[in-house]
């Protein structure tokens, strides 16, 4: 089933959770041991991540030195259609403009279209380490909004290749990301809503949030969204907070701003265990103002640990 008609049925606000892949060389038990433990409050959508190719350079003797492309996170198809089948569950994987060709991008809608999944959302994706800023590939895309173009192209039997004959039109909902705080590229929040604007006009039908902490955020974004002319559902992005380290980790990775209370009270805890349950309240505090606020959906960022997460749903749904 589709997000959005997820969210058309939905008679309150349904509960949805993002998985990481497992690390390559691991298996898929982690991402089960997640799942059997958030299972209780009924998912209505589980997104995995795509986490592209890096680059490394080993010694090839002599003093050289080879450039070696890894992926440390594959397999998100596989974990699609794997947790498809073992809980009867609508998955969301992600799709990235970065380290794909146009045709790499086609090989993998195709392969997502034969393992049944209905939902796709659709990113940019981020530079990787050793690059200064987002390079796409060469036969790639360079901005979210043409891969939205990419996936309705499909949608309406549009293949790379003109002669194709016949063709099967996919079906895919597309949901793009979306940031309460601007994208830390754009120039100011008007040019960053009118981006999300083009993604939705382009074919978008949802959107999901940057994690954030303070849901004033949430709420003016949602406001300047609807001036713009954004109607399509708004998806909060929620991740409590796990360690002290995180107080400079998150704003510097996710370029977003951490409440003075909240920063107030993990300086003053004397363990990561404490700042975990500081973590937790804040985040069911969130949830529940959210929640009363009407949101269709409240979605977590698990970052591979139920723990946290089952906790906030036991006291919110």
């Amino acid at each position: 089933m589709k997000v959005t008609e997820h969210i058309k049925q939905a008679k309150s606000t349904l509960f949805s959770i993002e998985l990481l892949p497992p690390l390559k060389g691991q298996n898929i038990n982690s991402i089960f041991e997640t799942m059997d433990q958030l299972m209780e409050f009924s998912p209505a959508f589980v997104d995995v991540t795509y986490h592209r190719e890096e680059y490394v350079f080993r010694n090839a003797g002599n003093g050289l030195l080879e450039k070696h492309v890894v992926r440390k996170r594959p397999g998100t198809v596989g974990i699609c259609a794997a947790l498809s089948n073992r809980y009867k569950i609508d998955t969301v994987p992600h799709i990235i403009c970065g380290g794909f060709s146009r045709q790499d991008t086609e090989d993998a809608l195709i392969d997502l279209n034969f393992v049944g999944v209905d939902n796709v959302l659709v990113l940019r994706g981020d530079p990787i380490k050793s690059e200064g800023r987002f390079v796409p590939d060469p036969d790639g895309h360079a901005y979210a909004v043409d891969l939205v173009s990419q996936v309705l192209a499909m949608n309406e039997g549009k293949y790379l290749d003109p002669d194709l004959k016949d063709t099967t039109q996919t079906g895919f909902c597309i949901g793009v990301a979306g940031y309460p705080e601007k994208h830390f590229e754009a120039p100011n929040r008007q040019s960053d809503i009118r981006n999300l604007k083009a993604k939705i006009d382009a074919g978008a039908e949802y959107i999901v949030t940057q994690m954030f902490y303070d849901n004033k955020a949430y709420f003016r974004f949602v406001e300047e969204c609807r001036a713009a002319g954004i109607n399509v559902p708004i998806i909060p992005g929620l991740k409590p907070l796990a360690s002290k380290a995180q107080l400079n980790v998150i704003p510097h990775h996710f370029h977003i701003n951490l409440p003075d209370e909240l920063v107030q009270l993990v300086d003053r805890a004397a363990s990561d265990e404490e700042v975990r349950r500081i973590g937790i309240d804040w985040c069911i505090r969130q949830s529940k103002e959210l929640m009363a606020a009407g949101v269709p959906v409240l979605h977590y960022y698990t970052m591979g640990k139920a723990k946290s997460t089952q906790a906030i749903a036991r006291a919110v749904f």
